[in-house]
Formats: C-alpha cells, structure tokens, sequence
C-alpha cells in the first residue's frame, strides 16, 4: 500500500521524490487507466494552490478526451491546436501559462483557472496525450515545475502500454 512522504528540501528535490514515488506506485501495473488515475491523485496531493490535475488523452488522430484527474468536472474534448492542452498536444512542447486570460483561444473549463501547466506524454514516440494542471493563482509554476513535470511524465510514459 502507498504511504505519502512529507516533501521537504529544494523543489527539484521534490519533484526527484516524486518521480521516485510514482516510479514505485505503478511499478508491475499493466492498466493504463489505473495508473492515469494514480498519478493524478499523487499530483492532487503533492501540489498546492491547484484546483485541477489531470490527463487529456488522444482520441484518434486530432482529438483528446478528458482522461483520469483530481478537480471540477471539465471539457470533455478538446481538438489539437485549440486551448493551451490542444496546442501543448500539437507542437508537443511544455506550455507554462503564468495568465490563462491572455492566452490566444484558451479554454475555460473552471472559470477559477488562471494559470496552466501542460507537458505533452509521448509513449514510444507516439503522442499518447497531455498532463494538464490549473491553479487559481496568476504565475502559480515556475519553469522549474515544468521541468520536475517533464520529469514526472518521462517516468509515467514507461509504464504505460498502448
């Protein structure tokens, strides 16, 4: 059974202690939406001033679906290039939002939403979808929490089988 840690020391620290934890969470689970939904409830519990943490997966060739989160219900689908999740998905880079407001065609799932991080998931090369988090505050992540993310996805995408 999963125990969680007090996370203390740098945020790169925290984030290692992260990847570390979700590495041995879903050490031996072959079922893809049990381990989506793991890491969320880990991100839900690791991060503070968030309001929603999750995954958008691909549906088809131009499409992701709303997969496992922690948070309000939200959009259930969300075309590539369409709000910061469809364009994270389509140029498959980070996107770090510090004002979710002044992003050209974003997506209000929670009108509470004011900044967004959002790592795009490639399993074996293939665009396997977006993990997708939203504060309430203006500048809540730092480049440094893309990359402890980036670094939680790498670790999430070698156990998933698609």
């Amino acid at each position: 059974m999963f125990t969680p840690l007090d996370y203390e020391g740098t945020l790169q620290e925290k984030y290692d202690l992260l990847s570390r934890q979700l590495d041995a969470l879903l050490e031996g689970e072959p079922n893809v939406m049990a381990n989506l939904a793991n890491a969320s409830a880990l991100l839900n519990q690791f991060l503070d001033r968030v309001n929603w943490a999750g995954f958008y997966v691909m549906d088809g060739e131009d499409e992701l679906v709303l997969g496992p989160f922690q948070g309000l219900p939200a959009c259930v689908r969300i075309p590539l290039g369409k709000g910061v999740c469809g364009t994270a998905a389509k140029d498959r880079e980070t996107k770090l939002v510090e004002d979710v407001h002044a992003f050209p065609g974003h997506i209000a799932c929670d009108a509470a939403s004011r900044s967004e991080v959002v790592v795009p998931i490639e399993v074996d090369g293939r665009l396997f979808g977006v993990l997708d988090i939203d504060s309430p505050e203006v500048s809540r992540f730092s480049q440094e929490d893309a990359d402890g993310l980036e670094k939680f996805v790498a670790v999430l995408a070698k156990h998933l089988r698609i």
